[in-house]
């Protein structure tokens, strides 16, 4: 009986330590890397001065890793000739960038602390100190995520939600990563910053009858009808101030005014509507709600204790 007993208590022990230890903490790194977080502050602020557009570029890349298997820096993996990556699928070819900023943090941050932070951790602060520096929130990240050593093309391809995603697909992609309705409309409000393709909104403004006439007409203007003229002729997601984080975007969703079919539809008649307008008056409850999503979203599947590794090179495994 007592052997049972010291038997089960071993066990419950390892099972509390093991379950400890996949819990990610913002004081992960205050001992083995202090410089840390004001190294990546400092790399971030000098990427954003140099082009401000590069925050919102941070922040999307942040989203589609977490959203691929998990918060992995999976998507910072380079193609070779034994490996595909994530960089070639849909969602990412020809759009995601600032992976060269990911690898001046990651050097930065080598020389101060070398083989203690993994890429992953490093894209995750980039990205809060993107959102910090162009005027929105800031919040204490949670740290300790390792880097994979694999990735996926068709996950990337099939997790992440296209610009044409209705609202129920949006719904459903979120709920597949563990988010609620509610985060996802406030996720969404990451599109209050950065710049979307002329080919992500071509059948919008020249399509859809949800859109403000005006509005339309003025975006036609850098993006033909013609399939394949001017494909990659960028458009700002938020018309009023592309690179200043604030709730400009849920205004204009009620104005009729979101660029991309997936950001209209919150605010066309369906259960996200009070939701958005609530937003669209009160920046406050959208940063707080912002703020509580991004840290759920950034607990997703993290690979910690001895899975994964921390790269050397956030473009390929060691």
């Amino acid at each position: 009986m007592a052997g049972s007993f010291l038997a089960y208590s071993t066990l419950a022990l390892l099972l509390f330590v093991a379950s400890s230890s996949a819990q990610l903490s913002t004081t992960f790194y205050f001992k083995s890397c202090p410089k840390l977080l004001s190294t990546v502050k400092s790399s971030v602020q000098s990427a954003i001065s140099k082009e401000r557009r590069m925050g919102a570029s941070l922040l999307r890349l942040h989203f589609h890793d977490c959203f691929v298997n998990g918060c992995d820096g999976s998507i910072l993996l380079d193609d070779t000739t034994s490996f595909t990556g994530e960089k070639t699928a849909l969602p990412n070819r020809n759009s995601a960038r600032g992976f060269d900023v990911i690898d001046d943090i990651k050097s930065a941050v080598e020389k101060v602390c070398p083989g203690v932070v993994s890429c992953a951790d490093i894209l995750t602060i980039a990205t809060r100190d993107s959102v910090a520096a162009l005027g929105g929130p800031s919040w204490d990240v949670k740290l300790g995520r390792r880097d994979a050593r694999t990735a996926s093309l068709s996950a990337a391809n099939n997790n992440i939600p296209p610009p044409t995603s209705s609202l129920s697909n949006l719904v459903s992609k979120f709920s597949a990563q563990g988010l609620s309705a509610k985060e996802m409309v406030a996720l969404s409000g990451a599109h209050t910053i950065g710049q979307a393709r002329c080919t992500t909104f071509r059948a919008r403004i020249y399509n859809e009858s949800n859109i403000d006439r005006s509005f339309a007409t003025s975006r036609r203007s850098n993006c033909p009808r013609t399939s394949g003229s001017g494909d990659n002729n960028l458009g700002p997601l938020d018309l009023q101030t592309p690179t200043g984080f604030d709730n400009n975007y849920y205004k204009n969703l009620v104005n009729k005014k979101g660029l991309l079919h997936s950001d209209q539809v919150l605010f066309n008649g369906g259960s996200s509507d009070s939701q958005v307008r609530s937003y669209s008056t009160n920046p406050s409850s959208f940063n707080v709600d912002f703020v509580a999503a991004m840290i759920k979203m950034g607990n997703i599947k993290p690979l910690t204790g001895s899975r994964g590794e921390i790269r050397k090179n956030c473009r390929r495994i060691n």
